[in-house]
């Protein structure tokens, strides 16, 4: 048995397949952020309001939840590196779709196909991880992985803020499928088969249905899996409503707005890269029980002031800051405990983190929108139902595990047994 995160054992993944890896799971941050600017533009050439720009978003969210759901089980029948490949490439005709719809219908069923053939590089990429890492490589590998998921949203918005004068936001899209082409080379170079012949499993979609159904069954999964996707839910509520909240309600301009967004999310990817020098030293569950409860405080004392029409803008930016840098505890630490529970059906696995990840990020996203753009509470109050929910998950597996060990190997199935 591989040595536990909490003994500072254990491998990682190549640094070059690492590093392919990271670029392709960039790919969800990075068609999230980059055209967040854009919006109130999209408002005006769409001829539509903020709650059907936010339905692009929602698409895609929901196109990467769906995506994941069928990719993540298919790799472990198929192999990783074919999905990954076909998927990102597809991701390139879906940005070329997106930059050249001529209404909003067309560019929310574009979106959609974006997000699902998109969800190959993150799902897939969680998978190698698992398979190729153990021990405290494990948590590691996936810090490398969610620091990559903050630098991109400190760059999207920023390369947004600048493209969307000169480019519009249909140059933004373009620039998107450019980036996605990249991902294809860097996978195709960079990213060998990780899942063996023996190792994949077969027994059509049924087994494949199975294998989904045993996961949220395992307790102690079902409760990581809610930390980590609500945790994420905190997140995109921000990312949904901010560019409304900073730029409606608060008058920053675009180019401010880019640079106050920038700011919270380098505190996750700062976070992200402290959490990766701690987990050997303290293993993954108490940090991911700290993570939680910064959280759901900055959260409940956003929602405090809001209710009040007491929160002036240098506040609102710091909590969420907060709330977004605690992610960068939640985040590597839940997907490692989690996939742990599974060890011979990571692509599955990978799939219900990221369809409940998305699959909320697309519930979350036009909900903020319903009371229009003239307040920051509906934001404050989805980010405190997201944070409660993803701590009361991580508090009843810290009750259930105190009596074992904090690393990783503890909460595995005995014998790593098969779930499907």
């Amino acid at each position: 048995m591989p040595d536990r995160p909490g003994s500072g054992g254990g491998t990682g993944v190549p640094v070059p397949t690492l590093a392919a890896l990271a670029l392709a799971y960039a790919v969800a941050p990075l068609a999230t952020d980059m055209y967040l600017p854009a919006f109130p533009r999209m408002m005006h050439d769409l001829r539509t309001g903020a709650t059907g720009v936010q339905l692009t978003l929602t698409a895609f969210m929901t196109g990467l939840a769906v995506g994941q759901l069928v990719i993540g089980p298919l790799s472990d029948r198929w192999g990783r590196r074919r999905p990954m490949l076909a998927g990102t490439a597809v991701s390139v005709l879906a940005g070329l779709l997106c930059a050249l719809a001529p209404s909003l219908e067309l560019l929310v069923a574009a979106r959609f196909v974006q997000g699902f053939s998109g969800a190959a590089g993150i799902v897939i990429g969680r998978a190698v991880v698992s398979d190729r890492a153990a021990g405290g490589g494990t948590a590691r590998s996936f810090g490398i992985l969610m620091i990559t998921g903050g630098v991109a949203p400190v760059v999207a918005p920023l390369v947004g803020g600048a493209l969307v004068g000169p480019l519009g936001w249909r140059g933004i899209f373009l620039v998107l499928a450019g980036l996605a082409a990249l991902m294809f080379a860097g996978v195709f170079l960079l990213v060998p088969e990780s899942l063996p012949l023996p190792l994949r499993h077969g027994g059509g979609l049924a087994a494949t249905f199975r294998t989904l159904r045993a996961l949220p069954a395992d307790r102690y999964f079902t409760g990581y899996a809610s930390a980590y996707g609500f945790g994420f839910g905190v997140l995109f509520a921000y990312i949904a409503a901010s560019p409304f909240v900073f730029q409606n309600f608060y008058g920053l301009s675009k180019g401010t707005y880019a640079v106050v967004f920038a700011v919270n999310a380098f505190g996750f990817t700062a976070t992200s890269a402290v959490n990766r020098r701690l987990v050997g030293r303290f293993g993954p569950r108490p940090l991911l029980r700290v993570g939680l409860t910064v959280m759901v405080s900055c959260c409940a004392l956003l929602c405090a002031l809001t209710s009040t029409d007491r929160l002036p803008l240098g506040a609102a930016a710091g909590l969420i800051f907060g709330s977004a840098s605690s992610l960068g505890l939640v985040a590597a630490n839940a997907t490692a405990l989690a996939t742990a529970r599974a060890p011979h059906a990571a692509g599955s696995a990978s799939a219900v983190l990221g369809a409940l990840q998305f699959g909320l990020a697309a519930l979350v996203a036009p909900l903020v929108g319903l009371s229009g753009e003239g307040t920051p509470l509906p934001m404050a109050m989805a980010m405190l139902a997201s944070a409660g929910v993803a701590c009361l998950g991580g508090l009843l597996l810290a009750r259930a595990g105190r009596a074992s060990p904090a690393g990783v190997e503890a909460d595995r199935p005995s014998g790593h047994r098969r779930l499907s």
